[in-house]
């Protein structure tokens, strides 16, 4: 006799909605400004601004770690959401620069925070990590499977720049972003996601050493292997197609124009590179928060720290439609539809 398939105790509660119901970030306190870096490489603020419109970034102490900014970034969204430790299930945290190959970052970070409950999962999805991280918040929520998680994006890239390669070194800077995601049934929240990834083009922006393939030797510990490799031209074309392509995906998944949208949330990588999304979009540069002037590219931290600083300075109100889009290495992107 043929078994009938066992019924999950969830599957016949209907898919729930899920918000952000709290925001946080930190940024280390030492600012590196680009007449610092005049001192240590041959550059100057010209050439920064104009092809980067980076004026600063922040960079962490020695003994200031990935998994501490992000216990800041955590706390602070917590207390704005008014969630306890003990209440959450997950912590997801997006990260290149983990504090350690293993465990996770996010284990160190639950209990740092006293989150004794919570499982733990590091995401590897360079600069796209945070909104990858949205994703797999929303599917744990829906289904029922957590009512709240902790999504946090935190890099400490200073730890991974090559100092002296002037063309990398000047994008870099460190801090950490935080959300509280859980269903609240008097908003939309998190309209659609959509995440892609395109592994050909992993050559053009990643740390060749580290890892089982290139391990770190005597023999190779003068080659800056532990350290970012980038094509610039080819991020810079890559990022700009795969961001695009993505901003429309996600209106077209949420039924919405670019019109409605009242506030894009970009990755702070490049200004030359958000200035040609608006182009594109064909819509005028003041509807994008910006804020890599100040903390330049904090990859998986970066739209992160930036929809908490939206969030709390009123960029953002209530009922707003928010679109955010990433691109990182990988090559990887992300892009999200959020009523607010």
């Amino acid at each position: 006799m043929k078994r009938q398939p066992r019924s999950s105790p969830r599957s016949g509660k209907t898919r729930r909605t899920v918000s952000i119901i709290g925001t946080g970030s930190y940024v280390p306190e030492k600012i590196l400004t680009n007449a610092d870096l005049m001192r240590m490489v041959d550059t100057s603020d010209e050439w920064i601004t104009t092809r980067t419109g980076i004026k600063e970034r922040r960079i962490a102490a020695k003994d200031e770690h990935t998994s501490d900014m992000a216990t800041k970034a955590a706390l602070a969204a917590m207390e704005q959401a008014g969630v306890s430790a003990k209440e959450i299930d997950l912590i997801l945290l997006a990260t290149a620069t983990p504090d350690m190959m293993f465990p996770s970052t996010a284990c160190l970070v639950q209990t740092k925070l006293g989150a004794t409950k919570a499982a733990c999962l590091d995401i590897s999805a360079a600069c796209a990590g945070f909104l990858f991280a949205i994703e797999i918040a929303q599917q744990f929520i829906t289904s029922h499977t957590y009512e709240t998680v902790l999504v946090i994006g935190a890099e400490k890239l200073s730890s991974i720049t090559n100092w002296n390669d002037r063309n990398t070194c000047v994008l870099f800077g460190d801090g950490a972003g935080a959300a509280v995601l859980r269903h609240r049934g008097s908003a939309h929240g998190v309209i659609a996601t959509h995440v892609g990834s395109d592994g050909t083009y992993a050559d053009i922006l990643f740390m060749p050493g580290g890892g089982c393939r290139t391990p770190i030797t005597l023999e190779n510990a003068d080659k800056n292997l532990q350290t970012i490799h980038m094509s610039g031209k080819d991020v810079y074309k890559q990022a700009v197609i795969a961001m695009l392509a993505a901003s429309k995906t996600v209106l077209g998944q949420a039924g919405l124009t670019i019109d409605d949208i009242a506030c894009v949330i970009p990755h702070q990588a490049n200004l030359r590179i958000i200035e040609a999304i608006a182009d594109r979009l064909k819509i005028p540069l003041d509807r994008f928060y910006v804020n890599l002037d100040r903390y330049g590219n904090t990859s998986a931290a970066a739209v992160a720290i930036a929809l908490d600083e939206a969030n709390r300075t009123g960029r953002i109100k209530s009922g707003d439609y928010i679109l955010m889009v990433v691109f990182g290495g990988g090559l990887t992107w992300a892009s999200t539809v959020i009523e607010w």
